[in-house]
């Protein structure tokens, strides 16, 4: 009896972690495969997720986001919202926005989880047009 809650204990506790976004996250450059930045993501009181710049890893051209077009613009990189709105659809991520602080570009965005590991989809209009990032979990 005692293993079988031991296990079923350790296989809840792998359900919820395998949908947990939250936390520091290196972001990697689809483009160049080189890390950019930690992203730290959390969860705000309105029950949706949002994801700000911690921490600079390659030096921008520029320290602020002069590209942005809402009230970020002008607003320092780090400390920088990016990620915002984001619903937990089953083991999905949706409906939010992703801002690439390099184009000021808003785009929709999707995240799922693989291990330790995230794929975060930028896109226009449809998931088909659009990229994909893989972040990695920092310790």
């Amino acid at each position: 009896m005692k293993k079988l809650l031991f296990t079923m204990a350790f296989s809840l506790i792998g359900v919820l972690s395998f949908a947990q976004i939250e936390g520091k996250w290196k972001t990697i450059d689809d483009e160049t495969k080189q890390p950019k930045s930690i992203v730290e993501i959390y969860k705000k009181s309105d029950g949706k997720y949002y994801g700000k710049i911690v921490q600079l890893l390659a030096k921008p051209a520029n320290a602020n986001c002069v590209a942005c077009k809402d009230d970020r613009k002008n607003k320092p990189l780090v400390g920088l919202e990016i990620i915002r709105g984001l619903e937990k659809d089953d083991e999905e991520f949706t409906d939010g926005t992703i801002t690439d602080p390099k184009s000021g570009k808003t785009y929709k965005c999707t995240i799922t989880k693989s291990g330790d590991k995230l794929n975060v989809r930028g896109y226009v209009g449809v998931s088909l047009l659009g990229r994909t990032q893989t972040w990695h979990k920092v310790n």
